[in-house]
């Protein structure tokens, strides 16, 4: 039960952004962009978390899974470290995700050549 939970909220959340680019002027980026931003948004709530726990990694792979991470390290920091808190805790709860992106990016980069469309 808790895959079919998973697999409906994460594809209701990439169906609701392929919406946005069909049938708005929106960028890919702005989407992206509003996408963290409302992770953050229901993060700030409280709402994220029962929302992970519920439907596990479909709420947490997505990007607004990716605000939420951001949003809960600069919680954590801030009750850590007070206000230096505030500019750290984002990237050091995201860090690991972060690296793994520039690593494989980085890999890929190397192996295949880019071509003209």
């Amino acid at each position: 039960m808790e895959l079919l939970w998973a697999f409906l909220i994460g594809g209701g959340l990439c169906a609701v952004g392929q919406v946005l680019i069909d049938y708005t002027k929106l960028t890919p980026a702005r989407i992206l962009v509003a996408y963290v931003v409302l992770g953050v948004a229901i993060s700030a709530f409280g709402w994220y978390k029962p929302l992970v726990e519920f439907a596990g990694g479909g709420a947490s792979v997505p990007l607004t899974g990716f605000g939420h991470l951001l949003a809960e390290g600069v919680r954590k920091a801030v009750d850590e470290k007070g206000f230096l808190g505030v500019f750290t805790g984002g990237m050091t709860s995201a860090a690991g995700g972060i690296t793994a992106a520039l690593i494989f990016g980085l890999i890929v980069a190397l192996i295949f050549k880019p071509k003209d469309k």
